[in-house]
């Protein structure tokens, strides 16, 4: 485990200190967790940030590959 300096706005640490206190838990193992889930939703977020770029490009790539084949079918009836 490591140890670090942490500096709370107030408000923020008297909440998670009600909080985990409501809970029944040690602060620092409601502030683990509370990290731990942030942690969670950041990762989906940059996920979901790359899965659109890349079913941007996919779909620029897609409607490339249906116009070539609308023109090869075009030919086919000339």
């Amino acid at each position: 485990m490591k140890t670090l300096p942490l500096i709370l706005e107030d408000t923020i640490y008297e909440e998670a200190a009600e909080l985990s206190a409501t809970l029944k838990v040690d602060i620092n193992v409601y502030l683990n967790e509370a990290i731990h889930l942030y942690n969670l939703y950041s990762k989906r977020r940059i996920l979901k940030t790359e899965l659109t770029k890349e079913s941007e490009i996919a779909s620029k790539y897609s409607l490339g590959i249906l116009h070539e084949f609308e023109e090869l079918i075009e030919e086919d009836f000339i």
